[in-house]
């Protein structure tokens, strides 16, 4: 049938996508530096070439696990299983497809034009900071309280909303997106943003087999702890994004 083929199609290609942006960071990375030892930057200006192997996966990894915690596809697993009960293999497939896809265009859309957006309203990094690490703190709260995610999220659209987004890519994703994107710079972020999404769609291709190993007690288990995490991230957004704040409030009343 079409459908099965049209998401099989979809996850073969966001992963030869992912393998070919860590193939092309890789090489980018561990090229030789040019004379007078300057290393190439990104567009965000943060270096991406000259850099040692152990540098460079250290790097990737710090920008891996925040994404990843804030992506959760196992803790979503359960309201991805709710929301698809009933629904045939094709139809499931075809979901699939359809929310990885919406996951990617959000988040590398935001990532290249989010920045853009702050400048025109005078936003600052601080300011995002603080607010963003206000929200994801809320969310946290919210998820360790509540009983399943999927009961704040409207069902009209199960694909595009709100598996794609903003299960798959929401504010946690967005948020730590652009804190990465001014550390470790551009690519890194967005390959770690592939790398995540495509775990998601294997993971949810993997739900039936996942639920029978963790069970539906196991799933929601592992949600908490995840949300417990992006609690405590929160926390540090704030901490790190006050100071800049205070800075620029400081700043506008002695002008």
């Amino acid at each position: 049938m079409k459908a099965p083929w049209q998401a099989k199609h979809t996850m073969l290609t966001l992963w030869r996508t992912a393998a070919a942006a860590v193939i092309v960071l890789i090489e980018a990375m561990t090229a030789p530096r040019p004379s007078g030892g300057a290393r190439p930057c990104d567009a965000k200006g943060t270096a991406v070439a000259g850099l040692e192997m152990p540098e460079l996966l250290d790097n990737f990894f710090k920008a891996f696990v925040p994404i990843f915690v804030s992506v959760d596809a196992i803790g979503v697993l359960p309201l991805f299983v709710g929301l698809t009960e009933g629904i045939d293999r094709p139809a499931r497939k075809r979901i699939i497809g359809q929310s990885l896809i919406t996951a990617l265009l959000v988040a590398v859309a935001f990532i290249f034009f989010g920045k853009w957006v702050f400048g025109l309203m005078g936003i600052t990094v601080g300011d995002f900071e603080v607010a963003g690490g206000v929200m994801l703190f809320v969310i946290a709260v919210l998820d360790l309280v509540s009983q399943s995610k999927g009961s704040r999220y409207a069902l009209q659209t199960i694909g595009a909303v709100p598996l794609g987004t903003p299960l798959i890519v929401g504010p946690a994703t967005l948020t730590m997106s652009l804190i990465l994107v001014d550390i470790y710079g551009t690519w890194v972020t967005v390959v770690a943003i592939i790398l995540n999404i495509a775990i998601a769609g294997a993971v949810f291709l993997s739900a039936d087999a996942l639920t029978r190993i963790l069970g539906r007690a196991g799933s929601q288990a592992v949600a908490k702890v995840a949300s417990l995490i992006l609690a405590a991230i929160a926390v540090m957004m704030i901490r790190k994004g006050m100071p800049e704040a205070v800075s620029a409030i400081v700043s506008a009343m002695h002008k």
